[in-house]
């Protein structure tokens, strides 16, 4: 059997607002935008030149799905970006004026920080450290 996890659902108040912070602030890369009908569309990103998950960027729809804009998990860290170089993510996510929540710091598995993303949700930027 061969599966691999495609996308996850993230829940954002806007389509428009949700591509700009994800293509721009993240580098992501836009993978397709195609109208469903009623306002709905099908919004994926990804981090650029990757083939494999991905983020449906899915608008709130109704109360219950609005109220959980920005707090997918209780607070928790949601998603885990991971980069080849920490130090050039991190300076240029700050320069495209991402909020990092507190400083980098060095685990004996990685170098990592945590950020917010449009919404509020909590994400660990990542560069796993090689072990010899």
């Amino acid at each position: 059997m061969n599966q691999h996890l495609s996308l996850v659902s993230l829940v954002v108040a806007d389509y428009d607002e949700a591509i700009a912070f994800f293509t721009h602030a993240l580098n992501f890369e836009l993978c397709e935008d195609t109208p469903l009908g009623g306002g709905k569309r099908w919004v994926v990103v990804r981090p650029r030149g990757q083939l494999g998950s991905g983020l449906l960027l899915a608008r709130a729809d109704g109360p219950a799905q609005k109220s959980r804009i920005g707090d997918q998990t209780g607070g928790r860290v949601f998603l885990f970006l991971e980069t080849d170089d920490f130090e050039r993510d991190h300076a240029r996510m700050i320069a495209a004026g991402v909020r990092f929540v507190a400083a980098p710091r060095h685990e004996a598995y990685s170098i990592v920080a945590v950020f917010e993303d449009l919404c509020g949700n909590r994400w660990d930027l990542i560069q796993s450290i090689k072990r010899s």
